[in-house]
């Protein structure tokens, strides 16, 4: 559905109808706008449900909008965020494509020959071999105390969540947390952690969350503010780098 804007632009929603919806909702996220009306709720009163709250649909747009990001070129200037910095951006010729950290800096060794889709590899392996070490880093201080290990752990874009744990231990995270605040990321390792403990949000599941991360409302307010931004920034980046 097409909602009108006061400027004379418009919204474009995805309008669905979901049979376990109790109540008319509506939602943003990385894909844009959507919204959900139970079994019995008339299109009507959905579009009315959306004009009420069209100020707040605009404003939850804007936060999750992607940042303009230049495509990398070979020899430009560029910066790329890691670990909750802008880290400038070198190239330099060889015979194969890969993303180093030298120094202060980012390094983009490449043929003469290669093009967006080699770089995107590149970033996309260089953010997972960053996120790993940072994982790889921090898990042997939880494992203690556990039930048991993560049977596997998988790095990817996720849309909303920061991370899951299926049934049989097997946890995702999303890739853009390599981007933001190291602590805040290790928060989000915790808490899938926890839910080997509990797999609920109790209030015991939300104990064993303190007592390994004693700022995790902090954290939960950083990804609050900064959480569209750095999800954004992710799929702006791989997008522009030929993903």
């Amino acid at each position: 559905m097409q909602v009108p804007l006061e400027d004379g632009g418009d919204i474009e929603i995805l309008r669905v109808r979901d049979p376990r919806a109790r109540r008319i909702r509506l939602s943003v996220g990385d894909r844009g706008a959507r919204l959900t009306l139970p079994p019995r709720a008339s299109l009507a009163a959905g579009e009315r449900f959306v004009l009420e709250h069209r100020a707040w649909l605009v404003e939850q747009l804007g936060r999750h909008a992607a940042p303009h990001i230049e495509p990398l070129v070979p020899g430009q200037e560029a910066y790329l965020p890691l670990r909750g910095a802008l880290l400038p951006l070198r190239w330099r010729p060889a015979r194969f494509t890969r993303l180093v950290q030298e120094d202060a800096g980012l390094v983009m060794e490449h043929p003469a020959s290669a093009g967006h889709a080699a770089f995107s590899r590149a970033v996309r392996e260089f953010y997972e071999a960053a996120a790993r070490a940072d994982i790889g880093r921090w898990l042997p201080r939880y494992l203690p105390g556990l039930p048991a290990a993560p049977s596997r752990i998988r790095l990817r874009q996720m849309s909303s969540q920061w991370g899951s744990l299926a049934p049989g231990g097997a946890m995702s995270l999303d890739l853009s947390l390599v981007l933001g605040d190291p602590e805040a990321f290790e928060y989000v390792l915790v808490h899938e952690l926890c839910h080997l403990i509990h797999a609920n949000h109790s209030p015991a599941f939300w104990h064993e969350v303190e007592l390994r991360c004693p700022h995790w409302r902090r954290h939960r307010d950083y990804f609050r503010a900064e959480g569209a931004r750095l999800k954004g920034t992710l799929r702006a980046l791989l997008s522009v780098s030929g993903a």
